[in-house]
């Protein structure tokens, strides 16, 4: 044991050595330099988890079970391709492969005008659903970005387009047919002849009664028809040729006819490829489902495999039961679960009516599952963080499902008035169309004809129709009521340019005093094309002295005229007379006449009055009516009843 003053010794009793003069430290410091130090280091870990943390979840969030993967896509994705893994240390792609077809070829009749005949044939047509969030590969390159390409437009035209594709046909011809409407004669030159005696009906129907129908039914079979009364001892006849007889199984039910609509239940299957080892549960939760569900299956699948892991290569087939409720929000029931190994079948389990997995029977296979881990896969949802801009994001989805570049520009610029191409693009917007092709392929071709299209980006839905006008032959694109998709006039001249001064009072940065400021000011570089606001008639384009520069005067429709300042040079088809059409290029860019620096000085008269190019509610575009509007009606219910929509372009059931 050791005595206190062995203690005393050992430890020492003499103050602690310090250098250079230094006191001894205070205890009270000590403790608030560790109360201080433990705080920071606190705050610190807290930062570092929370940013981790939210890191996580935020890329989790982008991960939608299978319900919310088909709300997402719409159609689908295609059969034909697979899903890659994305950033983000995702296991797997979820891809529904049950799903409606997201393109499909159908035969249409159609019919166009050769002269004074009407031929109809078939053609046939594309329907195509893009999920635009999703990584496709172009077919081929597009153009970059440029808003004065998208906005502009060729000189007028002399002569109507030609339309090649025709106006579709209200029914099917299995041939080539060429129709001639004539005048009904209405004076003279028709001969009626005199009735038949019932001596010779009767002659006919004797020498006819085996092959008059009623339907299915042949006449000499009614009950109120004796077959004996016209039958022939020498005609050698038999009453009882082509009578038939329907033969009914017995303990066979015949179902009605199910009308398909967003409420009935559909069963898909989810193939998840794993491209490494890892536990069932989290291949399962990584490709969306919830994890009650992810460890619900991983439970009863890991007992029937003797393993809680699946290897790299392996392929989980996951079926699963959907409906309105379920994207709506509501979870997708999970029936059925099979897992492949190297594209063998290893084994199947499904769920019984108590709720339970029990061992299966292998399902049909699918093709999906030998091409899995194919490179040429399915587009699949990424992270939102990746998505593209929307102008990318269309031409990708678009040339990638057979679409050329000058038919994809069309639908470019047909959504410019609506749609903001330099922002990003959300995980639900898609683009759908319908479009005439050469061949079964389904490849568009300079020949190639663009019909519907719908698109919907965020909450903002635009469809419109494609119709040749029958009173000038002219080819525009409308609403489902009737109305132009272009607009009346653009509101900005010089796609290129950057606003610098708006309409109102200001002082003038020449004259040096305030004055109304008539016109809105886009600043450009010298040389900048400026287009059209509209179509319409040139009334001025010149010098202006009183300090315009080179002006250039359009009018337009309805009283509206438009004023272009300050040009460099004036266009040398843009006389006074002549017709301009809406996005041609009439001038340049300058600084001729009271102007600082190169730039539009563009104006707005609405009956003599100058207002605000940027505030005025402009009247929409051409509308139908008429004969003109019957004849489109007639086109939009056809292709609406091709495409299986209602009036308003939604879809209402599944092909």
């Amino acid at each position: 044991m050791i005595t206190d003053k062995n203690m005393v010794r050992s430890l020492g009793d003499q103050p602690p050595i310090l250098a250079h003069g230094r006191r001894a430290p205070d205890r009270r410091e000590i403790s608030l330099r560790w109360l201080s130090g433990t705080f920071l280091t606190g705050i610190t870990s807290s930062l570092l988890m929370g940013v981790a943390l939210f890191a996580a979840l935020d890329g989790r969030q982008q991960l939608a079970i299978p319900a919310e993967a088909y709300a997402a896509l719409d159609a689908g994705s295609n059969g034909d391709e697979q899903a890659t893994a994305v950033r983000g240390g995702r296991i797997l792609s979820p891809k529904l492969v049950a799903k409606p077809a997201d393109k499909t070829i159908m035969e249409v009749s159609t019919m166009t005008h050769d002269g004074e005949k009407e031929v109809v044939r078939k053609q046939p047509f594309v329907h195509v659903k893009m999920a635009l969030a999703a990584n496709h590969q172009a077919s081929e390159s597009y153009p970059d970005f440029d808003p004065l390409a998208i906005f502009s437009t060729e000189e007028a035209d002399e002569e109507s387009p030609v339309s090649r594709t025709g106006t579709l046909y209200g029914s099917n011809v299995d041939s080539e047919v060429a129709l001639k409407t004539v005048d009904f004669p209405l004076r003279g030159g028709a001969t009626f002849d005199s009735s038949m005696s019932l001596e010779e009906v009767e002659e006919n129907v004797r020498t006819n009664g085996s092959v008059l129908t009623e339907g299915s039914t042949q006449v000499a079979s009614l009950y109120y028809v004796d077959p004996q009364r016209f039958a022939s001892e020498n005609d050698g006849l038999d009453l009882l040729q082509g009578l038939t007889a329907r033969i009914v199984e017995q303990n066979k039910s015949d179902a009605a006819y199910e009308t398909i609509d967003e409420e009935t239940t559909e069963y898909a299957d989810d193939i998840i490829p794993v491209r490494r080892q890892t536990d069932i549960a989290t291949v399962m939760s990584s490709a969306g489902y919830t994890k009650a569900q992810a460890e619900d299956a991983a439970g009863y699948l890991g007992q029937a495999l003797g393993a809680s892991e699946l290897s790299e290569g392996d392929v989980l087939r996951i079926g699963i039961i959907q409906n309105g409720e379920t994207q709506k929000g509501q979870d997708a029931r999970i029936v059925r679960a099979t897992i492949y190994s190297r594209n063998r079948h290893v084994l199947t389990m499904a769920v019984d009516d108590k709720g339970r997995f029990v061992p299966g029977a292998e399902p049909p296979r699918l093709d999906a599952v030998a091409t899995a881990f194919d490179d040429n896969g399915a587009p699949v949802m990424t992270s939102s963080h990746d998505l593209p801009r929307v102008y990318d994001g269309i031409y990708r989805a678009a040339l990638s499902y057979g679409m050329n570049a000058d038919m994809v520009g069309l639908v470019v610029k047909l959504l410019a008035s609506n749609v903001d191409f330099q922002a990003q693009l959300k995980p639900t917007d898609s683009l759908e169309a319908f479009f005439s092709v050469t061949d079964e392929r389904g490849m568009a071709t300079e020949d190639s004809e663009l019909l519907y299209v719908r698109a919907k980006f965020g909450d903002a839905v635009t469809a419109f129709y494609r119709f040749q006008d029958p009173s000038d032959n002219t080819i525009d694109y409308f609403d489902q009521d009737g109305k132009s998709i272009r607009q009346f006039l653009l509101r900005n001249p010089v796609p290129n340019g950057h606003f610098r001064s708006g309409f109102g009072m200001r002082r003038h940065p020449i004259l040096g005093f305030s004055r109304m400021h008539t016109g809105v000011d886009w600043a450009a570089p010298r040389g900048t094309p400026i287009i059209s606001a509209g179509g319409g008639v040139v009334e001025k384009a010149g010098w202006d002295s009183g300090g315009y520069g080179n002006q250039t005067l359009i009018r337009h429709a309805n009283g509206y005229v438009s004023s272009y300042n300050h040009q460099s040079a004036i266009a040398k088809n843009v006389k006074v007379g002549n017709k301009v059409v809406q996005g041609q290029v009439i001038g340049w860019v300058g600084t001729t006449g009271l102007s600082t620096g190169p730039h539009l000085h563009y104006e707005l008269i609405v009956n003599g009055n100058k207002v605000d190019p940027l505030r005025i509610r402009l009247p929409g575009g051409k509308s139908l009516s008429g004969d003109a509007m019957a004849k489109f009606e007639k086109e939009r219910d056809r292709i609406d009843e091709l495409l299986n929509k209602d009036g308003t372009g939604a879809e209402v059931a599944s092909n």
